[in-house]
């Protein structure tokens, strides 16, 4: 039986076209892109057009765009550029604050409250509902009790159970309390259409390997005033608006670029393709096994996410006995802790139901065949797993 990859939230494969593009810049460029030189030129000339095509993809002017090793550094460069460039402005009673959800990835979860830890700023967690999008009226709340410069931190889309948050909704909010707001856009981006300028995003990060792009490359977007309002938090040769120094990599950009070029181009299709399939694999799995709950609002999530329970079947062990198939139990990030996923009990999801739940994502090369005999595998597995559960008991 041959490998089934249905684990596009985690990293998806990376296109052809885009190894090609990669492959011709490593083979064929020269010279540091910040060179004036000839060589120097032909670099930052392909890097100029890479940023085009990110710029386009999101919804952001080309000046906008600073390329980092990925959304992890994005999130980062957003939540402590901000705070460290506010306390800095200007002596100040209040410190600033951070408006995150409580589902947010753990590159955003993480330097906020290590950030609190150290007094640099304020945290407050805006809950979200039992579907999984953020709550507005909570959110609203504590941007009125906010007293510093504010950011706020909300994902464009789940990465476990792929649910869309209302994002112009909590932009107008935002911006009502004169604060910015930061998008990690990663798993929306190149699946759905998002436009950061239309949607009041000030700023946007996302990463290459999500949209079948290189793995290690990915951008922080964002707008003049915006980007104006961090500090770099990393030093050295001033390069992409003195906020990222370092040597570009090239050869990755040309990747992300080419990545972002097929995405904008493919997404609409694509999108309906794999949505169906998506929706077929559901109904497959609740036609022939018993107590399957989907977790997260189904009317407003990503095409290619499920993220589902088998009540009564353990999800690691699932995992383990429907190889060849892959998914995940919770997001990829944090696969391996002895600790239910924080996204689904937030969401109110009890601990049993946490450990009982699998992330299916599915992308650009998967195959209706492969759906196919995907299910019967996990229908097998599932079923399996639970027996021994009951004569274990």
């Amino acid at each position: 039986m041959s490998d089934i990859y249905l684990d596009y939230n985690a990293s998806a494969p990376c296109d052809p076209r885009v190894a090609e593009a990669v492959a011709r810049a490593m083979r064929d460029g020269v010279g540091n892109a910040s060179s004036v030189h000839r060589f120097g030129r032909r670099q930052a000339a392909a890097i100029g057009e890479a940023r085009e095509r990110v710029a386009a993809l999101v919804g952001g002017a080309p000046n906008g765009v600073v390329f980092t090793a990925g959304a992890t550094e994005a999130n980062n460069l957003a939540l402590a550029g901000f705070v460290e460039h506010a306390l800095g402005a200007r002596p100040r009673s209040a410190l600033p604050r951070v408006v995150r959800s409580a589902v947010e990835h753990a590159s955003v979860s993480a330097p906020a409250e290590a950030l609190a830890v150290a007094g640099r700023c304020e945290v407050e967690v805006a809950p979200v509902t039992s579907g999984g999008f953020v709550d507005l009226p909570a959110l609203s709340d504590r941007l009125q009790q906010a007293d510093g410069e504010t950011l706020v931190s909300v994902m464009a889309a789940n990465s476990e159970t792929g649910v869309l948050n209302p994002i112009a909704e909590v932009a107008a909010l935002t911006h009502d309390a004169d604060g910015l707001l930061h998008c990690d856009a990663t798993q929306m981006v190149g699946r759905l259409p998002f436009d950061m300028t239309a949607l009041g995003c000030d700023l946007v990060s996302f990463s290459g390997h999500k949209i079948c792009g290189p793995t290690g490359v990915g951008a922080l977007v964002g707008s003049r005033q915006a980007l104006g309002a961090l500090m770099p938090t990393t030093w050295g040769g001033g390069h992409e608006r003195g906020l990222r120094s370092g040597s570009l990599n090239v050869a990755g950009i040309v990747g992300l670029g080419e990545a972002a070029r097929i995405a904008a181009a493919e997404q609409a299709a694509e999108s309906g393709r794999i949505g169906r399939l998506r929706d077929w694999f559901v109904e497959a799995l609740t036609q022939e096994l018993p107590n399957v709950v989907q977790n997260g609002d189904v009317e407003r999530r990503l095409p290619n996410t499920a993220n589902v329970r088998f009540v009564g079947a353990d999800a690691e062990a699932v995992l383990v006995n429907m190889d060849p198939v892959a998914a995940s139990a919770g997001s990829a990030c944090s696969t391996g802790a002895i600790e239910p996923s924080p996204t689904l009990t937030a969401m109110g999801c009890s601990r049993d139901a946490a450990f009982e739940s699998v992330r299916f994502s599915l992308g650009r090369f998967t195959t209706a065949s492969e759906v196919e005999e995907a299910a019967r595998v996990v229908v097998t597995a599932v079923g399996y797993v639970r027996r021994m559960t009951t004569e274990a008991a």
